[in-house]
């Protein structure tokens, strides 16, 4: 997932999508509490941790890593426990899952396939993995392996992620086929919309050019050259030291409230290239350390050149800018560029490569600033964004030795504000409904079975025997089931029996004679992630439910 103003993100809040890096260093890396001399001096001193403890205490944050690389020198951070009621510790090698963070390192397997000679980055991705199309025929046949990277294809922003999100019983071979099936939103190359799904046909094409399945791939030439032994390939790895998720879940609108563990996680392998790496604040010091040193180990060898890391770097695709509101205003960018698996931006006036990402629970922010060759990490078990901003813009400014806002306030003040107007639109939007309006037909002249094209089938049924209220079930979404209720006209709402899944509305549109036309969906919280993007199903009944 990627850098964006904080209204943005709050939207999208468990982005921060969602489906969100060597042995050399002979540092000692201590958990939560360090010698001086291993600190590096711009966040060394005891106002980082009093900063990190109040901002976990402002937003509720149960725990929180962070790294901090300044030239060779490594620091690691953990604040707070592991997960809430237990006594564990926060330390540098508990594991957390680095969401959307992950595809910097698709983007490096790339890179190292292009050092190899096995592959170009402007190969035409159909003429390296057979049998890939996208649904318009131009794009199909000019596609680049860049373009799989940045956010250009002509998808609209996270489609298609329902086909992974939060879990799937599809293949990834499966995905790259359907793919097909997604109706792009703008001309190719014309606008930049972020996805997650051509990150998984990147993982594929790894695969196909290399012989080795993406883990493979990225645990032998990246992860084992640089001993990252804490960091999992899967985001269904369970370990000792293993930072469990949290997240405001129990009202209807998600982030207000109570922190509470989540019994619901993203699960399954079909996603992994796009942001399924697990990883300790001791690893990414590693991983930070070797994009300083531009692919270089210590020992010389390299996992990746020198022109390999200028093209991971190299912006390619501009992404817009949307006007911060006023408390945050100061770290609004100038300028932003999605690359290859990370962003390029400025952050007042000086050059940032960055990138955010998160999974349900849990979420994640990169920064690197080459003119200091320093670079930092922040791993937050729960979805709190105020906590990761105001840590990352707090980071930034120590490292940049620039003044420094309360950035905790500022932060506080926007997400307030921005909750306080999604609970606002829900209780305005019950309110305009009209329940004693519809529907036009007996429940069980809804009942059927449905396609959409890229996803795939959705069930509606009725009780026993005919009997009772609506059923849903997303049928390629083991557990993704639920109750429908009446609301309007013919608008039902769902209520999902898995725990953590935002609920949404259904409609039903009727033919002349009264029969099911189609049936689409929309997310009922304005702050719904974008990977929840029920707005581009459009399902249709199928005939004898097949």
């Amino acid at each position: 997932m990627n850098q964006e103003t904080a209204c943005r993100v709050a939207r999208r809040r468990r982005t921060a999508t969602r489906w969100l890096m060597s042995g050399w260093i002979a540092l000692a890396l201590l958990p939560c509490a360090f010698a001086a001399e291993q600190v590096p001096p711009a966040a060394a001193s005891p106002a980082l941790d009093a900063f990190a403890h109040r901002a976990m205490q402002t937003f509720d944050t149960p725990g929180m890593a962070v790294v901090v690389v300044d030239g060779d020198t490594i620091a690691t951070h953990g604040y707070g426990v592991r997960k809430l009621g237990a006594p564990a510790k926060v330390d540098a090698h508990t594991i957390f899952p680095i969401g959307s963070n992950t595809k910097a390192f698709t983007a490096a397997a790339l890179a190292i396939l292009v050092d190899e000679g096995k592959l170009h980055w402007n190969d035409r991705v159909v003429d390296k993995l057979p049998g890939f199309r996208m649904y318009d025929a131009y794009a199909s046949n000019e596609m680049t392996v860049i373009d799989l990277l940045v956010h250009r294809s002509g998808l609209g922003l996270g489609e298609g992620d329902l086909m992974i999100f939060p879990t799937s019983d599809r293949s990834r071979a499966e995905l790259v086929h359907d793919i097909r099936f997604l109706k792009p939103a703008h001309s190719f190359r014309a606008n930049y919309d972020y996805d997650n799904v051509l990150y998984i046909v990147a993982g594929q094409l790894v695969e196909a050019v290399s012989g080795q399945r993406w883990e493979e791939f990225v645990q032998q030439h990246i992860l084992d050259p640089l001993g990252m032994h804490d960091t999992r390939v899967s985001i269904d790895a369970r370990v000792a030291d293993q930072a469990s998720l949290h997240a405001k879940n129990a009202t209807a609108v998600r982030g207000v409230g109570k922190q509470q563990v989540l019994t619901t996680v993203m699960t399954g392998s079909v996603f992994a290239p796009a942001g399924a790496l697990q990883v300790s604040a001791a690893d990414m010091g590693r991983w930070l350390q070797l994009q300083l040193r531009h692919g270089a180990l210590d020992d010389g060898k390299r996992v990746f050149s020198e022109a390999a890391s200028k093209a991971l770097w190299t912006p390619q695709t501009l992404i817009p800018i949307r006007q911060a509101p006023t408390p945050i205003a100061l770290a609004q960018p100038q300028f932003s560029a999605y690359a290859l698996g990370l962003e390029v931006q400025d952050y007042r006036g000086h050059k940032i490569v960055t990138h955010l990402g998160g999974v349900l629970g849990g979420i994640s922010a990169v920064v690197i600033i080459p003119e200091k060759h320093a670079a930092f990490a922040i791993m937050v078990n729960s979805e709190d964004v105020g906590t990761l901003f105001a840590m990352r813009e707090h980071l930034l400014d120590s490292l940049l030795g620039l003044p420094s806002p309360d950035w905790v306030a500022s932060y506080k003040q926007v997400f307030d504000q921005v909750d306080a107007g999604a609970v606002a639109a829900l209780k305005a939007s019950k309110a305009a409904t009209h329940p004693d309006s519809g529907p036009s037909l007996p429940l069980s002249g809804y009942a059927g079975v449905y396609r959409d094209s890229w996803y795939g089938t959705a069930t509606i049924s009725q009780g026993k025997k005919g009997t009772g209220g609506l059923n849903i079930s997303f049928d390629r979404t083991p557990g993704l089931h639920g109750t429908l209720e009446h609301v309007q006209y013919d608008t039902f709402r769902t209520h999902w029996a898995m725990p953590d899944v935002e609920d949404a509305y259904v409609t039903f549109a009727l033919n002349p004679d009264g029969s099911v036309d189609r049936m689409t969906m929309k997310a009922i919280s304005p702050t719904a992630d974008f990977s929840w993007d029920y707005q581009d199903l459009h399902f249709v009944p199928v005939a004898d439910g097949k």
